[in-house]
């Protein structure tokens, strides 16, 4: 059976892998869009994941993920001065997430991972009829 077939499933699999992880901080960042104490002290930072390009020969076209990052957009203030994280001056420090862009990350995200999906179900296919087709013969 020709590796081209593999390495097609292998590359598709890096890829819902990757949107797998992506999916995930996407989840966190719209579960934390309202905490004004994280661990790490101060609101929760919105995180991105960033993905990067195999380019050694063994996984060559692969989909990795390089790391995920805090982004460093600046945080937003809000006016709120009954809150008990609220400065002498009565604002808030809100975390820098944007519940729509985040939506829109999510849909974008799920449309990649079901593009690899099918293009991984195809190489599957083909790979049962070449199969078949030795059968045959």
């Amino acid at each position: 059976m020709d590796s081209s077939l593999f390495s097609a499933m292998e590359i598709s699999a890096s890829g819902m892998s990757a949107e797998r992880v992506r999916l995930n901080v996407i989840a966190s960042n719209i579960a934390n869009s309202r905490v004004t104490r994280s661990a790490q002290g101060g609101p929760y930072r919105r995180k991105e994941v960033i993905f990067a390009t195999c380019l050694d020969e063994k996984m060559k076209g692969q989909v990795e993920v390089v790391g995920i990052f805090p982004d460093p957009s600046p945080l937003k203030m809000i006016y709120d001065p009954s809150h008990p994280d609220a400065d002498n001056q009565g604002f808030v420090a809100m975390p820098n997430v944007d519940i729509a862009l985040e939506m829109i990350d999510m849909i974008a995200s799920t449309r990649a991972y079901e593009a690899n999906l099918t293009a991984f179900k195809y190489a599957q296919d083909m790979a049962r009829k070449a199969l078949e087709i030795g059968r045959r013969l």
